[in-house]
């Protein structure tokens, strides 16, 4: 089974269009109706829907690492700071990671790109 996306509203829906276009599932916040959800939250839904958080938002960052010191499991966060985000090696990144990695892979855990 193949990773798949839940995108932060903040991230550009060029990333989005991109890894769909590879064949790369993924739901972005606001296509499940959670614009401006509390971001706790929003970890939460992508962990229920099996998911992996993708952001650029250094919140998720403090909630990851507080989960993991609490024991509390989540689907995984993929970050990335949004002076290193271009659009086609983000797209390239993630898509290895959707079509390499199985979800228990990064489960409880956090990643930074670009690889």
């Amino acid at each position: 089974m193949s990773v798949a996306f839940y995108m932060d509203e903040n991230v550009p829906r060029a990333v989005t269009n991109g890894l769909r276009l590879k064949g790369v599932d993924v739901l972005t916040a606001q296509e499940d109706n959670r614009e401006g959800t509390p971001d706790p939250i929003l970890l939460d839904r992508a962990t229920e829907l099996q998911r992996v958080m993708f952001t650029q938002d250094e919140d998720f960052l403090v909630i990851a690492q507080l989960r993991q010191e609490e024991g509390i499991n989540f689907g995984g966060v993929i970050y990335i700071h949004n002076q290193r985000l271009f659009i086609g090696s983000c797209v390239e990144d993630l898509e290895i990671i959707a079509k390499v990695y199985e979800p228990e892979d990064l489960a409880n855990q956090v990643l930074y790109l670009p690889l």
